[in-house]
């Protein structure tokens, strides 16, 4: 999908916060899930879990709206299998991985081992 021209391109470097939402998303330990309800109002939130020591979470965290459109139309989050119910849609928001540049090294080149032997006589 390209990118419009008034998208910044996906190389950009982040705000603060875009930084703070893709981090959030990377996490493994938190499932970000988008949830579209039948009047289209988008919701992007997180399960935080209880905390022992401070007694604070056990509870959903519901992520900006608008920066986690930002990531998706930059393509740095993707939406994966819908679950859907009569008033709403579901989708697991995971991030884009993208595939590190191949780096190559040139050759080193090697002398032939007849050259490397010197005989003793």
């Amino acid at each position: 999908m390209p990118l419009a021209a008034d998208q910044p391109p996906r190389n950009a470097s982040l705000t603060h916060v875009e930084a703070d939402v893709l981090r959030i998303i990377c996490d493994a330990r938190h499932a970000v899930y988008v949830t579209v309800h039948a009047n289209g109002r988008r919701r992007y939130s997180y399960w935080r879990p209880l905390d022992s020591v401070t007694g604070r979470g056990g509870c959903y965290v519901a992520l900006p709206t608008a920066v986690c459109d930002q990531l998706k139309e930059t393509g740095r989050i993707a939406l994966g299998d819908p679950v859907t119910d009569p008033s709403r849609t579901v989708y697991r928001v995971r991030p884009v991985r993208v595939p590190a540049a191949a780096s190559r090294l040139a050759p080193v080149p090697v002398r032939p081992v007849r050259a490397r032997l010197r005989r003793v006589a």
